[in-house]
């Protein structure tokens, strides 16, 4: 009996990479010919069915190519902003966002927040906020109970833009947050770093470099996040200047700056001026840098903290201020209460922007998650984290601020579970109304440890999303009614025009996942997603040149670099 249509494309599919490919035909780009031949082949019982007429085939070729998704040897999306066209889950009812925020107002009149740092308490006394200074019994330094009527605090927080415009060293690389669009940013911040060839260690900078270049080599992700990882083998007091020049030299895309103070932020903002040929008066005008900074849950706003959220105010470069609010630990062990706690924290520092510079950009930061009960571990990509996520997407838009979540996992190694809460956790993102999709790629344990393995399974992750978030188009031409008309029932679509019009860019083309059947990936090694992702890595870093740097500007960035370390070495002496 003659195979069914559906019996010949399956086994068409299942054909052993070494006859056909990797990917439906094994076509390299234009093979034409390669393609008919390959799934003729496959199908000898009705070849007269796939196998095109001369004109269509003339045809075809002389249609226009799409820009290949291809660099080097991995083929991987080309750079694009990203709008979210899906309106954002409302998981809260507008009565319930009223009683969120109306509480975090409250908190923030009734308790307030203590402020440790001179700077930011006496600016809040200055506009007129409640100060209960704090005796300094522990040697902290200034420190005092910060308290805010809701009128004071929602006077100011309208002062913050909905929207605004990040500039990268490369104008085509400039970033958008608010009005839907969508900002993919790398991982930032661990202690150590992995990969499952060397294992897991200390964060390093020759780990940092590398990783700093993979994160160049992968257009799907917009921003870099502050250091994938903790250079420890260089000098604390020097190190953040290493990591900069890393970052101005490698990349040509916005990448984040340190906010430990005001001495990393204002170093931070000479170097962005130095690599775009810019004054401080333009760059605060054209923001280039952005920094997180983060409460010290419940209720505190730590002085080195409070002095870099100050400094990049001051120069107005935008902050994304994200409370750390883990229910049944820093927050109370509910959703409503951690939510509550989150607002005020991070209305709070909204509005110390605010009086620092009115119209300073901000983000609306959720870091809302929940711990583990029996043992008190942070819990990661949980249904509670999705639900805070959609939750915080609403408490933003009530106040008119882009938000900030996260891609983010509790899983030690790069595996199932690595995956499905990363999995979720981008979702949340997604359906939430995300701005800025921080710890995109690379996240893994919790933060502690960035993974070049991960770093290529959540590029893999986005990429798909970014496809999801394409428009469909519907026209004559993607129906395909002729097509159809054509082929007729029972026949095949392999030989069409209308296929063979698209046959390399129809559907997105994953650079990790392996389609084969199991023979082929058998006889071909049995590489697991986490190996081959560790090839890929690899490859990329191997191929990866950095967008080249105006001489001059390398120079002055050099001086400049060399000049702050002497300072501070001799300051530290």
């Amino acid at each position: 009996m003659p195979a069914t249509g559906v019996t010949v494309v399956i086994s068409a599919i299942r054909q052993p990479c070494s006859a056909i490919g990797p990917s439906l035909g094994g076509v390299e780009s234009g093979d034409l010919e390669g393609f008919r031949s390959r799934i003729v082949a496959a199908m000898p019982d009705q070849p007269e069915l796939l196998r095109p007429s001369d004109a269509t085939v003339a045809a075809v070729r002389g249609r226009p190519r799409r820009e290949r998704r291809t660099g080097g040897g991995i083929p991987r999306l080309p750079w694009r902003r990203i709008v979210n066209p899906f309106a954002p889950v409302e998981i809260l009812s507008a009565d319930q966002v009223e009683a969120v925020h109306d509480a975090g107002l409250r908190i923030l009149r009734d308790v307030g927040v203590e402020v440790l740092g001179a700077k930011a308490i006496d600016l809040f006394e200055r506009a007129g906020a409640k100060i209960e200074r704090e005796v300094d019994s522990a040697g902290r330094g200034a420190a005092a109970r910060v308290r805010l009527e809701p009128d004071e605090v929602t006077e100011l927080i309208a002062l913050a833009p909905a929207r605004f415009e990040l500039y990268a060293r490369n104008p085509e690389r400039n970033i958008v947050f608010g009005d839907r669009h969508l900002v993919f940013g790398a991982v930032g911040g661990p202690a150590f770093v992995t990969d499952i060839e060397r294992g897991r260690r200390a964060g390093n900078f020759a780990d940092f470099e590398a990783f700093v270049r993979v994160i160049g080599a992968l257009d799907v992700i917009h921003q870099e996040g502050g250091g994938p990882l903790e250079p420890t083998d260089l000098p604390v007091e020097t190190r953040h200047l290493d990591m900069y020049r890393t970052f101005a030299t490698t990349l040509d895309k916005t990448w984040q700056c340190l906010a430990f103070g005001s001495t990393v932020v204002d170093d931070a903002i000479e170097v962005a001026c130095i690599t775009r040929g810019i004054d401080r008066d333009r760059l605060s005008r054209e923001p280039s840098l952005m920094t997180i900074v983060n409460t010290n849950s419940p209720l505190r706003l730590d002085g080195p903290m409070s002095d870099g959220l100050i400094e990049m105010a001051t120069w107005g470069q935008p902050v994304v201020a994200t409370p750390f609010t883990l229910a049944g630990a820093m927050a109370p062990a509910t959703l409503a209460g951690a939510l509550a706690e989150q607002h005020a924290e991070a209305l709070f520092m909204v509005a110390l922007a605010q009086i620092v510079r009115p119209g300073a950009p901000m983000v609306y930061g959720g870091f809302t998650s929940n711990v583990d009960m029996r043992t008190g571990s942070p819990a990661f990509g949980t249904p509670e984290y999705v639900q805070a996520q959609l939750a915080t997407g609403q408490l933003a838009r009530r106040v008119a601020l882009p938000f900030r979540t996260s891609n983010v996992t509790g899983s030690a190694v790069v595996d199932a579970q690595a995956a499905y809460e990363s999995e979720m956790s981008i979702w949340g993102a997604v359906l939430g109304g995300a701005s800025l999709l921080y710890q995109g790629a690379g996240w893994l344990e919790g933060g502690l440890t960035a993974s070049f393995e991960k770093l290529i399974l959540d590029a893999e992750l986005l990429q798909q999303m970014s496809r999801v978030l394409e428009p469909l188009k519907i026209d004559d031409d993607e129906l395909g009614l002729d097509a159809i008309a054509e082929v007729g029932p029972g026949g095949h679509f392999f030989g069409s025009a209308h296929t063979l019009a698209r046959y390399e860019t129809a559907f997105y083309q994953p650079f990790l996942s392996d389609w084969r059947n199991f023979e082929t990936w058998q006889q071909d090694g049995a590489h697991t997603a986490t190996e081959r992702a560790h090839r890929i890595w690899k490859q990329l870093l191997a191929e990866y040149e950095p967008p080249p740097l105006d001489e001059g500007r390398a120079e002055a960035l050099d001086e400049f670099i060399e000049r702050r370390k002497d300072e501070i070495t001799k300051d530290q002496a």
